[in-house]
């Protein structure tokens, strides 16, 4: 009889105590608890959001003076209970609905040794950002989009999951809410030239992972992403780093194309100017220009 699985999270956060304590809440009135949390904090004043002495699940709490998503995952990673089988990351925005991890546990019962990855399923997933134009047979035949979810495009572009109502197989996983075969990290980490929000961490993770093993999104395992002010950033800067993120990612992995990947980043720029009069948003001009100047020192 198979050894049932034991399950710890990682959770990455900084100064985001309230979303942190709700997250937290989320875990403890599961249905099956997972096994550990592991919590790397780079708050300014990093408090737990329970005692690790009395906490249910087990908690750890780390604090670091490094405010990196990837770094932080890593660092979780080291710090992981050698007796856990999986390890599945949480963002501090996300709340599991008190079913989830049953049903995630309940899936990877019954995994073969082919399955590396999967997410949970994000019932509240906001629209698709101009569908009518990704899902052209023109965007889709370059190779720039697809009307696919979860596929990684020539362009190096993620296509959006969900949400779901049956379980799917996919070429990329969000880490915001997903669980891994605990063996995949002994030779695949998150790539710490990602950093700070590390923008695209998880696209470049996961798809590194899937080209080897399968990945899915758990239609049952379901969770809310309840973004927190802040997140990503916006304007100029983000129209910076989702250039060189996305043509960095591409540069890595062979049978991605850095051609296709610059008509798509061309295509985003041209998305964020239509955004910017249709919105009447400073914010979106700003993100068109930081698009056209990474582009220029994506091929300095």
């Amino acid at each position: 009889m198979p050894v049932p699985h034991k399950l710890a999270f990682v959770v990455a956060t900084k100064d985001r105590p309230e979303e942190l304590r709700r997250l937290w809440q989320s875990l403890t009135v599961q249905t099956r608890r997972p096994d550990e949390v592991v919590i790397v904090d780079a708050s300014a004043r990093p408090v737990p959001p329970a005692d690790p002495r009395e906490a249910r699940p087990r908690l750890r709490h780390i604090p670091t003076p490094v405010a990196s998503a990837t770094r932080q995952r890593n660092m979780g990673l080291d710090a992981v209970d050698p007796d856990m089988s999986l390890v599945g990351f949480l963002d501090d925005d996300a709340v599991l609905e008190a079913g989830a991890v049953e049903e995630m546990l309940r899936f990877w019962a019954q995994a073969g040794p082919d399955v590396a990855g999967s997410a949970f399923n994000m019932a509240n997933h906001p629209p698709l950002d101009f569908p009518l134009l990704k899902r052209t047979r023109l965007v889709a035949a370059l190779g720039l989009y697809s009307g696919d979810g979860g596929r990684v495009t020539a362009s190096g572009f993620q296509t959006m999951i969900g949400p779901v109502d049956a379980t799917v197989w996919t070429d990329w996983l969000p880490s915001g809410a997903s669980v891994w075969r605990r063996e995949v990290f002994a030779a695949s980490r998150f790539d710490e030239w990602f950093d700070g929000y590390s923008y695209l961490e998880d696209l470049d993770f996961s798809y590194r992972v899937g080209r080897r093993a399968k990945l899915a999104v758990v239609a049952p395992a379901r969770y809310l992403h309840l973004p927190a002010a802040g997140g990503r950033g916006e304007g100029y800067a983000f129209g910076v780093r989702e250039v060189l993120n996305r043509t960095y990612f591409v540069a890595k992995h062979d049978g991605l194309s850095l051609g296709k990947c610059r008509a798509a980043l061309t295509l985003r720029l041209l998305m964020s100017l239509a955004a910017a009069i249709r919105e009447r948003k400073a914010s979106q001009a700003a993100r068109a220009f930081g698009n056209a100047v990474g582009l220029v020192r994506s091929v300095l």
